[in-house]
């Protein structure tokens, strides 16, 4: 029940993260994107679809999409 306050119903946060990485998926430069950078990019759309379907308020939402892109810019930097 607490869960689902904070990252909304299922099958309404499962809706919007996959259309959204249905978008990623479908454009070109998703080819050339390392594991990494698709894995961070999918964990956005989750992340997404939860404060969407959910409470907007939730910290960690926030927080967890920025760790993700955080991983992905020390990648980057190398």
């Amino acid at each position: 029940a607490d869960r689902g306050k904070t990252h909304g119903p299922f099958h309404e946060q499962a809706a919007i993260t996959q259309a959204l990485k249905a978008v990623l998926r479908g454009n070109v430069g998703w080819e050339r994107l390392t594991p990494a950078m698709r894995e961070s990019l999918e964990m956005d759309c989750h992340k997404v679809g939860r404060i969407l379907a959910g409470d907007l308020d939730f910290a960690d939402h926030w927080i967890d999409r920025a760790g993700y892109a955080t991983l992905v810019a020390k990648e980057c930097s190398k």
